[in-house]
């Protein structure tokens, strides 16, 4: 019940013969497009870590992304925390949008 416990949105994908460091560069311009501010990346860990708020409430809503190396390239795992009483319709969409741009 998300007015509530609040809401949390994960997604994951592996991208082939894609670099880390290539994946989280590509990352860092997708959520800056959606129009995330304050991004903090950390290309050492591989970490991208941005927070909005855009309800007036004071309660931001958080997005947490990881690139790591993969046998096969690149893995993301990505984040969304969304605070009690906060819904973000198209979330999903929009999450997945993010974590796809490390394989453009």
């Amino acid at each position: 019940m998300p007015l509530v416990t609040g809401l949390t949105h994960k997604t994951w994908m592996v991208f082939p013969s894609v670099n880390s460091t290539v994946a989280l560069d590509k990352i860092t311009r997708a959520v800056l497009a959606e129009g995330f501010a304050n991004v903090s990346v950390d290309k050492k860990l591989g970490t991208l870590t941005t927070q909005q708020e855009t309800t007036g409430s004071g309660r931001p809503q958080t997005l947490r992304v990881v690139v790591r190396n993969d046998a096969k390239g690149s893995r993301v795992d990505a984040v969304f925390i969304l605070p009690p009483g906060q819904v973000a319709p198209g979330v999903s969409n929009n999450l997945c949008r993010v974590v796809n741009a490390a394989g453009q």
